[in-house]
């Protein structure tokens, strides 16, 4: 049977800068100047998810772009923390090392936990925060999560065959249109190999819904204006988690993205461009305060 790594894997968008984080590594990249952007990808991915985006919105402004611990090129280990609690910290202490002080946010999935963790947990401030398709509200977790957190050594010890096929299968339904191949190489390539298989299901294990049932009564004490988009087809986060989500917010400007499913980025990134070209637009401008028609 040929291997899964007989055909070579695309390079992953280089990540370039380093930061050490309790001992470990965490890796991102910088792009252009003027007001700064974050961007915080979710769980299987990595800052991959970005890389139609990040030119786009560095058009005129700093973007950063990171790799959650234990995700992407930032560092695996055995026995790591990759918990939301510790991604929430880890998002602190960055914004500490960029010394940003109030940044837009743009979070998806387990990015959006993440930002809003660190934002009632760790004293994080943003201008504004856009929330794609994110975790957030329970319940959460498929049931192939589910049964993978159950059974972690089990599937951790599978053959990598069966392992890659999983993985991809898994991926391919986060999406409503079919993954190419090198789209899908660039999302599997993290999670194989000896390494990397036993950190996709360690992520998988970790996954607890306790750490957004912490927070999720207090996401009207965001201070900032926010955005939250949607795709129609999400079949992982129906649309109807996002408009429950929207309403626990002060005020949030909710829109739904047709023909998108949970990964928007692939979906629909043109679409995801142009709302954040309008949201943020209007930010700047400072018309987006709370009380303003101009929320939809």
């Amino acid at each position: 049977m040929e291997s899964i790594d007989s055909h070579p894997l695309p390079p992953l968008p280089p990540l370039p800068q380093r930061f050490e984080f309790e001992g470990q590594t965490v890796r991102y990249a910088v792009w252009g100047q003027g007001r700064p952007l974050v961007l915080l990808h979710g769980t299987p991915f990595s800052a991959a998810v970005w890389r139609k985006l990040a030119p786009l919105l560095a058009r005129g402004r700093q973007v950063v772009a990171y790799d959650l611990l234990g995700y992407g090129q930032s560092e695996q280990r055995a026995g790591q923390d990759v918990s939301l609690a510790t991604q929430g910290r880890l998002f602190a202490a960055l914004l500490r090392h960029w010394n940003l002080a109030r940044p837009d946010v743009v979070a998806h999935d387990f990015g959006g936990a993440t930002a809003l963790r660190a934002a009632l947990l760790e004293g994080c401030a943003y201008g504004s925060l856009t929330l794609i398709d994110a975790v957030a509200l329970a319940p959460w977790g498929s049931p192939f999560a589910r049964h993978a957190k159950a059974h972690e050594a089990a599937f951790a010890g599978m053959p990598p065959y069966i392992h890659a096929a999983i993985l991809k299968a898994y991926i391919q339904g986060a999406a409503h249109r079919p993954l190419p191949d090198d789209v899908m190489a660039l999302y599997t390539r993290p999670w194989m190999g000896e390494a990397g298989q036993a950190a996709f299901y360690r992520q998988a294990a970790q996954a607890d819904q306790r750490y957004t049932d912490e927070i999720e009564h207090r996401y009207g004490e965001i201070d900032c204006p926010v955005m939250i988009l949607w795709g129609t087809e999400d079949a992982w986060l129906p649309i109807e988690r996002g408009r429950e989500l929207a309403s626990r917010f002060r005020q949030a400007d909710f829109r739904p993205v047709p023909q998108a499913g949970h990964l928007m980025q692939e979906d629909a990134p043109e679409a995801v461009a142009a709302h954040l070209a309008e949201f943020l637009a209007a930010v700047a401008a400072g018309s987006l305060q709370y009380g303003s028609n101009l929320y939809r």
